[in-house]
C-alpha cells in the first residue's frame, strides 16, 4: 500500500516540477540559508514546541536537503531509493499509529523552513493533514521602514505575544490589531487554552466554506483578509455553532467584499455631482428605478446627538434641508446615540429597516462596520457611510474636500498672524485630517513664509489646549469648524485672541450636508442612482468640495476689504479647477519631498496622508496617547498604529 502512496506522491511531485519549470519558477524547496544571505538578522529566539501549520512550511533550511522534493514538499526521487523507502516507511508508521516527533524548524516571516523531518513534513502533505509539531527557532531581521514584508512581520509579532495564533496573515498592518478589537481579546490573559481551541476551529469552519467557494483563487486575499471581514460583518459570537450551510450562506453573501478587496483600483471616486449620468426613460424602466413621484423614507443613524456633538448638528442642519427641499416626498427618522442604546448599532438599523426605511445614512466613520453588516444582509436598502476612504461594494461612503477652504483660511491666517505662530486644534489622526491641516499650513506659508502652525490634539489624554496656545505664543487658532447653540462658546473656525482675553472670530470652514443629501436623495428619486456597471464589483465614494456646495468658507465682514477679496477670488479658482493647494513643492517634516516643483499629490495621496508638512509643529500620536472614547473610532479607520500590548499600555 505505502509503495502506491509514494508513487502518487511522486507524480504529484513531477507535474509540480514540470509546471514550475514550464513557468520559468524555481521548482526544488525554498532553501532560508539562501534566503537570508542578503539579510541582517537581529536575533534568533528559540519558542519552543508549538503546532504549525502544514501549509506553511515552505521549505528546509539547508540546500542539500532541497533537490529531493518538489516545490509542493511531493518526492522527485525514483522509487527504488533509500530515500524513497524511508519515505514510506513513514507512511506506513502513519497509517498505523500516526506521526508523533516533533520536527525542527526555523520560522522566518511566518514561514517555516525544516531542519530536521523533511520526509515527515512530506508524508503528512500527502495525507491532507493540518499541522505539525514542531521545535521552533523564530529568525528576526532588522526592522526596515522601507521593506513591506518586514513590516508586516513586526505587526505579526505584536500580535503574536498577545495570542501565540500562528496561522493568521494579513495583507494589511493594522489588521493584525484590528482582529484583536474586533474578537475583544486584546490582553494575552484572554487567550487562554480553551479560547484558543475554539478560535482555530471557527476559522477552520470559515476557512472550510471560504475555499470551496473558490476563495484560494484570490491572489491578493490572504485568508486572514477575507475571516477578519467575515467577523466585522457576522460577529464571532455562536460562529462554533453555526452549519456548514449557513457559513457557507454568510460567505457567499460576502463573496462582493472579498472580490473588491482584491481589485487593484476598488474605488470609483466620484469629486464632483456632474460625473453622475442622468437615464433616460427607457433606462429607468429597464432599471425598475423608483417612481418620482414615490414617498421615501429615509434614516439618520448619529453616533452622538445635536446638544452634544457639533458633527452631529451640523448633520441634523441637513437633514433638515432635505424634508424642507422634498416636502410631503421625503420622511426622515431619526436615532441619536446609538453605541449607547442597549440594542447596539447595528440592530438599531435593523428596527430602522423593518419600520419602512429605504435609505440610511450613517453619519459618522464609526459607524461603518455596523452600516456595512446591514447592508450586505439587506441589499435592496441603500446604505451610506459618512467616512472619506471606505472600500465595500455593498454601501456607499462620503464625505467632503474639507481641505480647500482650509487652505483659503490658512491664507487668511498668514496674512493676520502678528507673531508668525498659528495655533491649530484637531481631534483625530483620521483619513482626512491630516490633509486638513497640511492644507491650513501650505495655505498660510502661500502668503507668509515664516508662518508655522502649531498643532494640538484636542483628544489626546491630558491635553489642555488654551494652556498648550498659551505657551506656543500664538496670536491666531483655528479650532473646530462647526458649533451648535448648546454649547455656547466662541472658540470655533479661525479666531484671534484680543489683548482683553476676548476672541474675535475671523472666518470658519462649514459643511452644508443638506446639499449633499439634496444630490443622492434626487438621484435615487429620478433613477440615476444605480448608474454605475451592474456586472462590476466597484466601491463608490462621493468626495465632493467647494464647486460642489457640500463645503465652503464664512468669514467676517470686519476683515480688511483686500482679504475678502482673496477670499473670493481663491475660492473662484479651486472650484474652477484653476488652483490646486496640493500642487507644487511639498516637502514633509523630515525633509522627504512629498511632491516635486512641477508635481502634485495624487487623489489617494490626499485621502490616505499620514505624515504632515514641514512649517506643522506637532506629530501624530500613538492610538494609546488618546482618550479612551477616541481609540474606537481610530481602530475603526484602520489606522497605522501598532498593536497594543500590556507592555506598551503600561509604557503610556
Amino acid at each position: 500500500m505505502s509503495m502506491n502512496d509514494y508513487l502518487e506522491a511522486l507524480k504529484l511531485g513531477q507535474k509540480e516540477y514540470q509546471k514550475c519549470v514550464a513557468h520559468g519558477e524555481y521548482p526544488y524547496l525554498s532553501v532560508l540559508e539562501e534566503i537570508t544571505s542578503h539579510v541582517v538578522i537581529d536575533s534568533e529566539v528559540p519558542i519552543g514546541v508549538v503546532q504549525i501549520p502544514l501549509r506553511k512550511i515552505v521549505g528546509t533550511n539547508a540546500r542539500s536537503r532541497s533537490t529531493a522534493f518538489a516545490r509542493n514538499f511531493m518526492p522527485l526521487l525514483e522509487s527504488n531509493t533509500e530515500f524513497a523507502q524511508k519515505w514510506m516507511a513513514l507512511c506506513n508508521s502513519h497509517l498505523e499509529e500516526g506521526i508523533r516527533d516533533s520536527i525542527k524548524c526555523y520560522e522566518y516571516l511566518n514561514r517555516y523552513y525544516v531542519v530536521e523531518g523533511n520526509k515527515r513534513v512530506s508524508v503528512l502533505k500527502y495525507f491532507d493533514a493540518v499541522t505539525i509539531n514542531a521545535e521552533v527557532i523564530r529568525v528576526i531581521p532588522r526592522y526596515r521602514e522601507d521593506d513591506e514584508n518586514i513590516r508586516l512581520y513586526y505587526k505579526f509579532l505584536d500580535f503574536y505575544k498577545v495570542c501565540q495564533v500562528n496561522y493568521l496573515w494579513f495583507s494589511k498592518e493594522e489588521s493584525f490589531a484590528r482582529i484583536l478589537e474586533v474578537l475583544k481579546k486584546t490582553q494575552p490573559e484572554d487567550w487562554d487554552a480553551d479560547f484558543k481551541k475554539e478560535f482555530f476551529s471557527c476559522y477552520t469552519r470559515f476557512d472550510k466554506a471560504y475555499t470551496e467557494l473558490g476563495g484560494k483563487r484570490l491572489e491578493r486575499v490572504t485568508t486572514g483578509d477575507a475571516f477578519l471581514k467575515y467577523l466585522e460583518v457576522f460577529g464571532y459570537e455562536g460562529l462554533d455553532k453555526k452549519l456548514h450551510a449557513q457559513v457557507l450562506q454568510e460567505v457567499r453573501q460576502l463573496w462582493d467584499e472579498l472580490v473588491l478587496m482584491e481589485t487593484p483600483e476598488p474605488v470609483d471616486l466620484v469629486q464632483d455631482p456632474e460625473q453622475t449620468k442622468k437615464p433616460d426613460m427607457i433606462e429607468r424602466l429597464i432599471s425598475g428605478a423608483p417612481n418620482p413621484n414615490r414617498h421615501l423614507k429615509i434614516g439618520f443613524v448619529h453616533d452622538k446627538n445635536k446638544e452634544t456633538s457639533n458633527w452631529t448638528y451640523a448633520h441634523e442642519l441637513g437633514r433638515n434641508y432635505l424634508e424642507e427641499v422634498f416636502d410631503g416626498q421625503v420622511e426622515t427618522v431619526v436615532c441619536n446615540d446609538v453605541f449607547n442604546d442597549p440594542r447596539g448599532p447595528e440592530q438599531v438599523m435593523e428596527t430602522m429597516i423593518d419600520d419602512g426605511c429605504q435609505v440610511l445614512f450613517t453619519t459618522t466613520p464609526r459607524l461603518a462596520q455596523a452600516a456595512l453588516s446591514v447592508a450586505v444582509k439587506h441589499p435592496k436598502v441603500r446604505v451610506l457611510n459618512c467616512a472619506i476612504n471606505s472600500e465595500s461594494s455593498h454601501m456607499r461612503s462620503y464625505y467632503g474636500r474639507l481641505y480647500e477652504p482650509k487652505f483659503i483660511g490658512g491664507m487668511v491666517a498668514g496674512s493676520l498672524t502678528r507673531t508668525n505662530k498659528i495655533g491649530y486644534v484637531a481631534d483625530y489622526p483620521v483619513s482626512g485630517m491630516l490633509s486638513n491641516i497640511n492644507a491650513f499650513a501650505r495655505g498660510a506659508h502661500m502668503v507668509n513664509p515664516k508662518a508655522q502652525v502649531y498643532l494640538v490634539w484636542s483628544t489626546v489624554k491630558g491635553t489642555d489646549i488654551d494652556k498648550a496656545m498659551w505657551e506656543y505664543g500664538v496670536d491666531l487658532v483655528n479650532n473646530q469648524d462647526m458649533v451648535s447653540p448648546s454649547y455656547g462658546s466662541r472658540q470655533f473656525g479661525l479666531y484671534q485672541w484680543q489683548e482683553d482675553g476676548t476672541l474675535n472670530n475671523i472666518s470658519m470652514s462649514i459643511w452644508h450636508w443638506g446639499k449633499f443629501y439634496e444630490r443622492i436623495v434626487r438621484s435615487i428619486l429620478n433613477g440615476s442612482w444605480r448608474d454605475e456597471d451592474p456586472s462590476a464589483v466597484r466601491s463608490i465614494n462621493y468626495w465632493w468640495g467647494l464647486s460642489a456646495g457640500v463645503v465652503d468658507i464664512m468669514y467676517s465682514r470686519s476683515l480688511p476689504a483686500d482679504t475678502r477679496r482673496l477670499i473670493e477670488f481663491m475660492k473662484k479658482m479651486i472650484i474652477n479647477g484653476e488652483f490646486d493647494p496640493f500642487a507644487g513643492l511639498i516637502v514633509d517634516q523630515q525633509g522627504r519631498v512629498r511632491s516635486p516643483e512641477d508635481g502634485y499629490l495624487t487623489t489617494r495621496e490626499r485621502m490616505n496622508m499620514d505624515w504632515l508638512i514641514d512649517n506643522v509643529v506637532g506629530t501624530i500620536p500613538e492610538v494609546w496617547a488618546f482618550k479612551e472614547e477616541a481609540q474606537p473610532l481610530l481602530w475603526q479607520e484602520g489606522m497605522k498604529l501598532p498593536v497594543v500590548t500590556a507592555e506598551k499600555k503600561q509604557e503610556s
